[in-house]
């Protein structure tokens, strides 16, 4: 039996005696909405498995405009750095949908890193997924209108749920987005119009996620962005881990 029952994949990917080492020095704790797992400018000081929930990573331009570059569930670790010794992050990473989750310090987690690598070569996967998610994410946002972008974008939070609902408020998607407000509106009544998904009082239900998924099209179905692209994970088959 393992240490501790997990819903996060990287943690689920360990052996148990790799667990056991490790369970010494992560925390549980609550994560709830805004909590800032990562700043810009500074360094990062813990990093997070998610057991529920979504972080999102998000750039900001010098003007102060935001946009979402790239979200991690239970599918990783957040904030996804290429090496825990850099002195600053470039990125604000908090929570858009509140969970739970454990955490590790930064140099702790460098120092399991060093005596695991089976460990740093699973992590290696995850990074080079969670780029791939970066990557696509910039060529949607160049070639896809914003009605294709919500339904990618509200594909990958509901594979990273438990259950249909998603708390999200149209102002925080457009956050996200890095659009107006009124364009998250009419996007939104399209989806709904096409009986996709239900949206109330920053409350979103997915009704049907497969004419969603073929709505999004190749927006979704690419390596880092659909949840069949995690390494070694059925579509949404982490919502059956109890």
């Amino acid at each position: 039996m393992p240490p501790f029952e997990s819903k996060n994949l990287f943690l689920l990917h360990l052996t148990t005696p790799q667990l056991l080492v490790f369970e010494r020095i992560l925390e549980p704790l609550a994560l709830p909405r805004d909590f800032e797992l990562a700043s810009i400018g500074l360094p990062v000081s813990h990093y997070y498995f998610l057991e529920s929930g979504i972080a999102s990573m998000v750039a900001t331009s010098p003007e102060g405009k935001k946009a979402e570059i790239g979200l991690v569930g239970r599918d990783g670790v957040s904030p996804p750095a290429l090496t825990m010794e850099a002195e600053a992050f470039s990125f604000d990473v908090m929570m858009q949908v509140g969970g739970a989750g454990r955490r590790v310090e930064a140099r702790a987690l460098a120092g399991f890193l060093f005596d695991q690598p089976a460990v740093r070569q699973l992590l290696a996967r995850f990074l080079q997924g969670f780029f791939a998610q970066v990557a696509h994410t910039a060529l949607s946002n160049a070639v896809h209108k914003i009605d294709v972008r919500l339904a990618k974008w509200i594909l990958m939070c509901h594979d990273r749920m438990d259950g249909e609902e998603i708390e999200l408020t149209h102002e925080y998607m457009a956050t996200m987005l890095g659009v107006r407000r009124s364009s998250v509106t009419e996007a939104l009544h399209i989806l709904e119009g096409e009986h996709f998904i239900y949206s109330h009082r920053g409350l979103v239900i997915v009704r049907n996620r497969t004419s969603l998924e073929a709505f999004a099209a190749d927006a979704y179905d690419v390596p880092g962005v659909s949840g069949r692209s995690w390494p070694d994970s059925g579509h949404r088959s982490l919502a059956a881990v109890q």
